[in-house]
């Protein structure tokens, strides 16, 4: 009987500490914790790796309340295959608000770490010891994904979401946390380069300042001025001299100025540029409705596309490319930019030239540069400070470049086929005078 006693308070005490934990733990206590993500970038000598980490967590597990430092570069050990060590440098390290599906809201720590393997090892392939908070908090779990790998021809800078390539916990069985084997599919320049291509390509159309500036130069490009306006329609062929010799400035400037500041990575403030180049559209919108610079139109395409070009060079900059590599992506990104800007010169120039020589031409060129002007001021305004819903309109016509490129291709259908109309119309109509003529006595 005093062994039933006895046993009867242990008993008792685990049901109590069950039914507290069923029952008595606040609402919050039954969400699903948050957990680590842990983002790789795969350069050509180095491996970045952004981390994401609950700040109370992490406060529980290494007992800081700050500079969490040391302890990041004590707990992340990466290795060749065969053990021996990377070098783990510890970068800034922020403090933010984040919120992951199902956790509510909580604060995080953001570092940026960057593993170096000994000379000769294979970037692609190593072990990623990594116990940040694990080797404390049990249940906690780490999701590791690559964000950015150059030679698999995967970029951040193209949208794609990161491939999730582990998963980081204690080994209940062994209560160790187990190193975890990342082995990335072998990569190639050929990849690299043409995931460049692309990313020039969805650039240009998605930046769709870029866009508005090259078609407000050329809506014009057809018309001769004379007295401080855009008169009747030049003949086809020096209509289209006239649009290829813009688009080839546009080309030229940005070309150089994307060359210049990618290769020498100078440090360029984006705010200044990105205002540039709304007030570079502002100025187009207004030429395209009273000639400010008429004939000139290649010269002044060229000197603001330097500032377009500065612009595009952010997106390389980031990228944190070794210069082997930006030589090659610099090529790949601006050969895509260039054949998208064909594309959609190819699309726009037969209505550009038929519907300057129709009566409705006029005000489709005025309302195009009207919307344009309104847009870019819009644009100047919010990159001088003044947010406004204006730019963000604007910025949303990013998302459906698709749409745009289907007008322009159908608008070219139809005055083509208005213009085929009329010229057999007219050759119709001479046709019967010449007969009506040569049959009369």
């Amino acid at each position: 009987m005093t062994l039933l006693r006895i046993l009867r308070v242990p008993a008792g005490i685990a049901v109590a500490v069950t039914a507290a934990l069923l029952f008595g733990a606040s609402p919050a206590a039954a969400h699903p914790m948050p957990h680590t993500v842990v983002l790789l970038d795969v350069h050509e000598t180095s491996v970045t790796a952004h981390l994401e980490i609950p700040l109370s967590d992490l406060t529980l597990a290494s007992g800081l309340d700050g500079d969490f430092g040391p302890y990041l570069s004590e707990h992340i050990k990466p290795a060749t295959p065969d053990g021996t060590p990377w070098t783990v440098t510890v970068g800034e390290t922020t403090v933010g608000e984040a919120e992951q599906t199902s956790t509510g809201p909580y604060r995080e720590l953001g570092a940026e770490v960057t593993l170096t393997p000994p000379a000769g090892a294979d970037i692609r392939h190593f072990t990623f010891g990594y116990d940040v908070v694990v080797h404390q908090v049990v249940t906690h779990t780490v999701l590791v994904s690559v964000r950015e790998d150059w030679a698999a021809g995967q970029l951040a800078e193209n949208g794609g979401e990161a491939v999730q390539v582990g998963t980081i916990a204690i080994d209940n069985r062994t209560l160790t946390v187990p190193a975890m084997d990342v082995d990335l599919d072998e990569g190639s320049t050929w990849s690299g380069f043409l995931a460049m291509v692309r990313l020039g390509g969805d650039h240009i159309l998605e930046g769709t300042d870029h866009l508005l500036f090259l078609l407000i130069l050329l809506l014009p490009a057809p018309l001769p001025a004379r007295g401080g306006r855009w008169r009747e329609v030049s003949g086809p062929g020096t209509a289209v001299k006239h649009i290829l010799r813009t688009t080839l400035a546009f080309t030229l400037g940005h070309s150089v100025a994307l060359a210049v500041t990618a290769l020498t990575r100078v440090d360029v403030p984006a705010w200044p540029v990105e205002a540039f180049i709304a007030a570079s559209i502002l100025l187009g919108a207004v030429h395209a409705i009273r000639p400010l610079f008429p004939g000139r139109e290649a010269a002044v395409a060229g000197f603001f596309g330097l500032g377009h070009g500065m612009a595009f060079s952010f997106t390389l900059a980031a990228m944190q490319l070794s210069t082997g590599r930006l030589v090659l992506s610099l090529f790949g990104f601006n050969l895509g930019i260039e054949l998208v800007q064909l594309i959609i010169v190819v699309l726009a120039l037969p209505a550009l030239v038929v519907l300057a020589g129709t009566r409705i031409g006029p005000a489709v060129r005025i309302t195009g540069a009207a919307l344009t002007g309104v847009a870019a001021t819009g644009w100047l305004a919010d990159r001088l400070g003044l947010a406004n819903p204006v730019a963000t309109a604007a910025d949303a016509l990013g998302a459906h470049t698709t749409p745009m490129l289907a007008v322009l291709a159908a608008a070219s259908l139809v005055t083509l086929g208005y213009a085929y109309t009329a010229k057999k119309s007219t050759a119709g109509t001479g046709a019967a005078v010449a007969e009506k003529i040569g049959g009369r006595p």
